[in-house]
């Protein structure tokens, strides 16, 4: 294993000039299987880190790196945990009328808190791995039956990686997120509706969700991605004491589906009505630790128009076939300005 540092215009595709850490820093961190030793030093050690490398190496070395020539890309950080959230109004909006058509679209808590849901580390996966449609108990016509999953579908979130960890009992303020967060990367959190939608009442999601979560190869880190934070949408009624900050937190970033070489949706991260340092702070507001490697996704991003969802049963687009490759891009700024997250890829197998 060895690690990069992209530097360019583009992340995911650097322009040549990748640089591998080891050849300029020695350093026992660098040569684990993961980099969550390194996330683990904080953010003087990971902004020092970048500094060096990048300053250090022959700009010649650097432009036969090319990514290409790189060999296959790996987890780029154990999993610690796994947390998933809930957290676009438009998202949640949507699925309620399609689920609850009688009655609010909205529950009563999600405008108090960032709902979310204990996802499996275990099965989180980097970019490229095979999507294997899971078989499930689902409700039909004849019964309660075991059958593959007819229903497979996609979800568009961006994910934040935790590299300081907290204590338990010492809940992280929403101004402190950038203390504890390394990066920032990519997820497609596969999804087989059909089971989902028989066994989450009363206690959500388990086995619909739990057989696949995809990532992006490259963690950006969160200070690279600093020029592009914003003001949050407004939020009614005003969130708990412990859910409010005085920064900006929400995102600029653009994202984008691509269903077999046809983009079918473009929305962007920066509305999501909950924060990702809002979700950080509820996590641990009950005392709860977070540990170096946890990672916690901002669930579903859909914008208000239908070709801005971020999940094909919004979309209406029909549900996966088999040998259906599905692309997940994204990206903030443009020109020589943009830095983009490495594409999150899934061919769906039998």
């Amino acid at each position: 294993m060895r690690y990069g540092v992209a530097d360019g215009r583009v992340v995911a595709d650097v322009g040549g000039r990748v640089v591998a850490v080891g050849d300029v820093i020695s350093d026992p961190v660098f040569e684990q299987p993961s980099l969550n030793a390194f996330m683990a030093q904080g953010p003087d050690a990971w902004r020092d880190t970048k500094t060096t490398v990048l300053g250090a190496q022959d700009p010649e070395k650097r432009d036969s790196a090319r990514p290409e020539r790189m060999g296959e890309m790996g987890m780029p950080f154990e999993v610690a945990d796994y947390v998933d959230f809930y957290s676009s109004i438009h998202h949640a909006t949507n699925l309620g009328r399609l689920f609850r058509p009688d009655s609010e679209p909205l529950m009563p808590n999600w405008r108090h808190l960032p709902v979310g849901y204990h996802g499996r580390a275990g099965t989180v996966v980097v970019s490229g791995t095979p999507v294997v449609r899971p078989s499930g108990l689902v409700q039909t016509e004849g019964g309660v039956v075991r059958q593959p999953c007819a229903r497979l579908d996609i979800e568009l979130e961006v994910g934040f990686v935790v590299g300081v960890g907290s204590e338990r009992n010492a809940p992280i303020a929403v101004d402190d997120a950038d203390k504890h967060v390394f990066g920032v990367v990519l997820v497609n959190d596969w999804s087989a509706r059909d089971i989902q939608a028989f066994e989450y009442q009363p206690l959500g999601p388990n086995l619909g969700k739990s057989f696949l979560t995809s990532i992006s190869p490259w963690v950006v880190p969160l200070d690279e991605l600093r020029p592009f934070f914003r003001a949050a949408p407004q939020q009614t009624p005003p969130p708990d004491a412990g859910l409010r900050g005085t920064r900006d937190w929400a995102i600029d970033m653009h994202l984008e589906i691509e269903r077999n070489g046809t983009v079918i949706s473009e929305t962007n991260f920066v509305d999501l009505y909950w924060t990702f340092a809002q979700q950080l702070a509820h996590m641990t507001s009950n005392g709860a630790n977070v540990r170096t490697g946890d990672l916690f996704a901002s669930g579903t991003v859909s914008g208000p128009e239908p070709g801005s969802y971020g999940s094909l049963i919004e979309l209406g687009a029909g549900f996966l076939d088999d040998g259906d490759t599905i692309v997940l891009r994204g990206w903030c700024g443009d020109g020589d300005d943009r830095i983009d997250l490495g594409d999150v890829v899934g061919t769906v197998k039998p």
